[in-house]
């Protein structure tokens, strides 16, 4: 009996040690949670102490009553829960990842206020004690607010968890906000009021609590990542406003309180306004980008460089303010329709910007409502006060008076004209080819007039040529006659030499008889030393008598000489230096006796026997003559 008591207690000891969890779980109620879960209570029936049942529309208890209990079981070990009164259900940590939020949906809690969509946030550990968040009003649905990344003991009896990214803007986008719950927009307004405080509409439930309105949100968010409710608020990413360089940006506002009109009376076409009122702002933004809300403002771009604009078909500028500009076509005083391009050159200064856009609401608008019409109409009524012709010659002038026309209508509208072009001008075909003939017909007459003075020319130079060459002739002939000239000027001169020179030998023979006489005196003199004075004076009277001899004959010679040359001279004067020349030789061919012509002429004429007869002749001479004489035989061929 004892063995027996024996292995009975030692099966009891192997069987609890074999089912000691099935001992403890069903005898005592034990139940352990794992570190990574937490214990999901639900309560079958309530035995005593506790209201049995839920209040209508809960689910959720959180006094003990039957069904979901609020309250988890964190990692850990418990008793008295056993299992024919609870059913434990483990369940894995809630964990939100890096880069996400977790948005909850409420089972249970009080009801959202009518005109709501979210539950305002309450205090609850992060959402992870039900209890509290019962206890302190918090409402079904889904909340406003949220949990963060980490790992969180969420009741998912209670709440269920939406995993939703991080809202991230990009660079160079502007974040549009839209809130899904508020207050609504006030009359009159399409955004909502402006709210601080909210840290980027992060923390929404402030921002319902200082009165933010739902619907689109004057605010706007700048690059970055954000935690958003998405539940709460909608962002749409839309491009930074850009202001290039060479614009000024006017912004014109759709929402604000209507300011007052900053121009003055002076500005009667609409309200300009001050920054951050309804209207257009007096202050127009520089280049450069700027975080603008598109749906509750607009940013109207305006060039400032100086701006060109062409009514031509063929070309339109990168701005394409001109792109629906198109030729002018107008018609003459004459009745011909004739198409011009013209170039208008603009300025808007950048302080007049805002009333240009306040005036016409865009660029596009000022080229349509003035620049087009008034271009257009200012040169159909130039066209027709006068004649094609007349146009096209005058156009420098029609251009000139175009610009101060346009300048002062454009000073109207704050805008300055800086210079008016007309560009190609296009007259009808038919009236081009009458000018062209015209024209042709005058440069054919010009051609004629030319070859005209070209041919009197060409026979100038053949009549300076001929002249030219008679010019030969007469130089020849001067040189002649200056030869001649000279020729008698020599012998003039030869003459005077000779002349000059027989009076110097006639007064050194003078010369030379006066000393010989003095010397042949002295010679006496010196022989007759005692002679009388009679031998002296027959001396002296023979000396007297030589000397003058000598004079006379001296002065003889000269005045031979003298008259020889004035004879020469007068001979030259009178008959020419050639003519005295031949003269002179022909004389002293005649004192020489100088045969010239020939007694006997042998020639070659045709006759049978000349040759013949002039030897028979000669020979005749030659037996008359004992002198020879010449013979001048001329052969003619």
């Amino acid at each position: 009996m004892l063995f027996f008591l024996t292995y009975w207690w030692i099966f009891l000891i192997v069987l609890s040690f074999l089912f000691y969890k099935f001992v403890l779980r069903v005898f005592f109620g034990m139940v352990i949670v794992p570190e990574n879960k937490i214990g999901l209570v639900t309560k079958k029936f309530v035995l005593f102490g506790a209201d049995k049942s839920l209040p209508d529309g809960r689910i959720i208890a959180t006094k003990g009553e039957a069904g979901y209990q609020a309250k988890t079981l964190a990692p850990g070990l418990y008793w008295a829960m056993w299992p024919w009164q609870f059913s434990i259900d483990m369940a894995s940590f809630t964990i939100i990842p890096e880069g996400n939020i977790g948005l909850l949906l409420s089972k249970d809690g009080a009801e959202i206020p009518t005109g709501r969509i979210l539950a305002q946030k309450v205090s609850s550990d992060n959402f992870q004690d039900a209890t509290l968040f019962l206890d302190n009003g918090g409402q079904k649905g889904r909340q406003s607010a949220f949990i963060t990344t980490g790992s969180y003991r969420i009741n998912t009896h209670l709440f269920e968890v939406v995993i939703s990214p991080q809202i991230v803007i990009s660079e160079n986008m502007v974040g549009i906000v839209t809130a899904m719950d508020g207050e609504p927009i006030p009359i009159g307004q399409i955004a909502g009021k402006f709210v601080d405080n909210h840290n980027n509409f992060q923390d929404f439930d402030q921002f319902l609590k200082n009165g933010g309105n739902r619907g689109l949100q004057p605010q706007v968010m700048l690059a970055g990542s954000y935690y958003i409710n998405t539940w709460a608020i909608q962002i749409e990413q839309t491009p930074m406003t850009d202001v290039p360089i060479g614009y000024v940006g006017v912004v014109i506002s759709y929402i604000g309180e209507d300011g007052q009109d900053v121009t003055g009376d002076t500005f009667k076409h609409g309200n300009i306004v001050s920054k951050g009122q309804r209207g257009v702002w007096m202050e127009p933004f520089g280049p450069g980008k700027y975080a603008l809300n598109k749906y509750t403002t607009k940013l109207e771009p305006v060039p400032t460089t100086n701006l060109v604009l062409n009514w031509a078909d063929a070309r339109s500028e990168s701005h394409n303010l001109d792109q629906n500009l198109s030729t002018i076509t107008v018609r003459s005083k004459d009745g011909f329709p004739f198409n011009l391009d013209v170039s208008q050159i603009i300025h808007v200064p950048a302080n007049e910007a805002p009333k240009v856009i306040a005036r016409f609401g865009s660029m596009n608008n000022l080229v349509s409502q003035v620049l087009e019409p008034t271009i257009g109409n200012y040169f159909r009524n130039s066209a027709q006060e006068s004649d094609v012709i007349s146009f096209l010659s005058t156009r420098k002038e029609r251009q000139e008076s175009a610009k101060n026309h346009i300048k002062v209508v454009l000073d109207e509208y704050n805008v300055n004209a800086v210079d008016t072009l007309i560009g190609d001008i296009v007259p009808p075909e038919s009236l081009m080819k009458t000018l062209t003939d015209r024209k042709i017909a005058e440069e054919e007459q010009k051609t004629y007039q030319t070859q005209k003075m070209a041919q009197e020319q060409r026979q100038g130079m053949e009549k300076e040529t001929a002249i030219a060459d008679m010019q030969k002739e007469i130089v020849k002939a001067s040189q002649s006659v200056e030869i001649a000239q000279r020729t008698a000027d020599a012998t003039v001169k030869k003459a005077e030499g000779d002349a000059t020179s027989l009076k110097l030998n006639v007064n050194a023979e003078a010369e030379a008889t006066k000393m010989r006489a003095n010397a042949e005196a002295e010679a006496t003199k010196a022989r007759a030393g005692a002679q009388a004075e009679a031998t002296k004076l027959t001396a002296s009277a023979e000396a007297e008598r030589i000397s003058k001899t000598g004079l006379a004959e001296a002065e003889k010679i000269m005045a031979i000489g003298k008259s020889t040359a004035e004879a020469y001279q007068l001979q030259v004067s009178a008959m020419g230096g050639d003519n005295f020349t031949k003269y002179k030789i022909t004389e002293e061919i005649g004192k020489g006796k100088i045969k010239v012509i020939p007694d006997v002429l042998i020639s070659g004429s045709n006759g049978t026997d000349g040759s013949m007869s002039g030897l028979l002749g000669l020979k005749l001479m030659e037996m008359m003559d004992t002198e020879k004489s010449k013979v001048v035989v001329k052969k003619e061929l």
